[in-house]
């Protein structure tokens, strides 16, 4: 009864009526508009006001082999950093899931942290860790692995580690959610029916963990395909990618028309994949 009382005084439901709800939310919509929706309505308007104009811009980029090369450049780096967030991730996941006390807050930084650390910073930072005479090659030819330094920057390789690095919480987060949400009980109960350590965790854990696995990876790919920044600086000419192309197109080259179709082609292909995926997801859950 104290505990269905507390709740009932602590409850907000039904205080505030729509109309103060919505004054409440004007602020944020407002931001919303003005920082997000113009900005791309403006940009998509470009390349939608003239359908002939925005047709030729678009069988252009569909016809030249060095932009129909981008796109997949990225959709396969995206994929990749997918892959390695999550192979890397789950495990992390798993650990935070099951310790408790100072351990648990430990990992948990080690995983927050980065996310409080600029883009830019952590980008500049595999920049020092991988150059030529950086602290790998430096640790490589102290270890007597290699005779010269190796081209470990501005190629895929780069790409995709620090890529890999930048959006891992991204995909630990959602996973350690699912997990945290499963009841112990579910694994000790497939112990004591006879289910070793790693069936018992096949049969049961990673099963019911799939929708913050579908999450995570939804969220980091989606984040990989409109990358910027890091790509731009660890990457060369032969790792260029959509997001880098397109801002080429309106800063460097200032043909904005053309750039704003290269948005709406990258816009288009990651609204499909989010459809595919979440119908994926829903098929799945027969699982």
């Amino acid at each position: 009864m104290a505990a269905r009382a507390i709740g009932a005084s602590t409850s907000t439901a039904g205080i505030y009526s729509p109309f103060a709800a919505l004054l409440l939310l004007l602020p944020l919509i407002a931001l919303f508009c003005v920082a997000f929706l113009y900005p791309v309505g403006r940009l998509l308007s470009l390349s939608m006001f003239d359908p002939d104009f925005t047709l030729r811009h678009i069988l252009r980029a569909l016809d030249t082999p060095l932009y129909v090369n981008v796109f997949l450049r990225t959709v396969r780096i995206a994929a990749l950093v997918t892959v390695f967030a999550f192979l890397l991730g789950y495990p992390v996941s798993v650990l935070m899931s099951r310790l408790s006390g100072r351990k648990a807050l430990l990992v948990a930084a080690c995983v927050l942290v980065p996310l409080w650390t600029s883009v830019l910073v952590r980008s500049y930072a595999w920049i020092v860790m991988l150059q030529t005479n950086g602290l790998i090659n430096g640790a490589l030819q102290w270890l007597g692995l290699t005779d010269a330094p190796l081209r470990l920057l501005y190629n895929e390789g780069a790409v995709l580690i620090a890529m890999t690095h930048v959006l891992l919480p991204y995909m630990i987060l959602p996973i350690y959610a699912s997990l945290r949400s499963i009841p112990p009980d579910y694994e000790r109960a497939a112990r004591n029916l006879g289910a070793g350590a790693i069936t018992g965790f096949v049969t049961v854990t990673l099963p019911l963990s799939l929708p913050g696995v579908f999450a995570g990876c939804l969220l980091v790919f989606i984040l990989a395909l409109g990358f910027y920044i890091t790509p731009a600086l660890v990457g060369g000419p032969d790792t260029l990618m959509a997001a880098t192309l397109i801002s080429q197109q309106a800063m460097d080259i200032l043909d904005w028309p053309f750039a704003s179709a290269l948005s709406v082609l990258l816009l288009v292909a990651t609204l499909v994949i989010v459809v595919v995926f979440r119908r994926f997801l829903s098929l799945s859950k027969g699982l």
